[in-house]
């Protein structure tokens, strides 16, 4: 990831964002209010599993800084920018309420969004073409209790790596990353919605779920994943001129940017 030392905050046509799992002990609030503070856009997207409907009606956790970026959403819907939330699978109570409006934001399932340079992209959080979660409910609520046992493990992984110097590393996601069940998931997972934008005419793809952001081909689609704000924080932007890019947003460039520095996206040929 590159940097530049500038005072100007960054804005750009439109900014995806998937995975943040408010109301979990895991979500990087504070690391996402900085982001949503020093990056403006034309439009909003929120990917899906924004708010961790599942953890919260077992066990409710809600500190302010999970306030804070729900208050930022809300922000930008009242200065201009057109905020839409779809909706996923650990925010499926939203799921009633889709193609209202609360606050300025508008709730959908899935909703096509029109790239400067004309393609049509299917945005969507991506839950419904999870085998494990749409057919396999049980085991779906079986993983996410293993991963929050790996999530804690982070924490005390993170403040020993600190007290050497060094930054944020993901214990969690490096073994999701290296087991070869879990590639071959990710490999399925993206390969069945390209599949599927390819089918019903879409040129791309934007979508979560996964905690995997990427851009790449396949299928004759473009495939491109928000990641999320749990492991990665990530976010998947355009520009003006339809050039999409993942921004990684690391404790280095919240500390950066409390001296007004900001973050220049990472580019990924697509």
């Amino acid at each position: 990831m590159l940097s530049c030392m500038t005072a100007i905050n960054k804005h750009y046509r439109a900014i995806f964002i998937s995975d943040v799992h408010l109301g979990t002990r895991g979500c990087q609030a504070q690391r996402l209010a900085s982001f949503l503070k020093h990056h403006t856009c034309d439009e909003l997207y929120l990917v899906g599993d924004i708010i961790d409907g599942w953890r919260l009606k077992y066990n409710f956790y809600w500190p302010q800084e999970h306030s804070n970026v729900m208050r930022r959403f809300l922000t930008k819907a009242r200065r201009g920018t057109k905020v839409t939330y779809i909706t996923g699978n650990h925010d499926e109570f939203l799921r009633r309420y889709s193609d209202c409006e609360f606050g300025q934001i508008r709730i959908v399932d899935q909703v096509s969004h029109i790239a400067a340079d004309g393609k049509r992209l299917l945005v969507v959080h991506g839950d419904r073409f999870d085998i494990i979660t749409r057919y396999h409910r049980w085991l779906a609520f079986l993983g996410d209790i293993g991963y929050s046992f790996l999530l804690r493990a982070n924490h005390w992984v993170h403040l020993l790596r600190r007290q050497f110097g060094y930054e944020y590393w993901s214990l969690s996601g490096w073994l999701k990353y290296r087991v070869k069940r879990a590639v071959n998931y990710i490999s399925e997972y993206e390969a069945g919605l390209s599949r599927h934008c390819s089918k019903a005419g879409y040129d791309g793809v934007i979508c979560g779920h996964i905690h995997h952001a990427e851009i790449t081909s396949m299928n004759d689609v473009v495939y491109m994943n928000c990641g999320d704000w749990v492991e990665s924080c990530t976010a998947l932007v355009e520009d003006h001129e339809g050039q999409f890019s993942i921004v990684h947003w690391s404790e280095a460039d919240v500390a950066r940017c409390n001296g007004q520095v900001v973050s220049i996206p990472r580019r990924y040929a697509a």
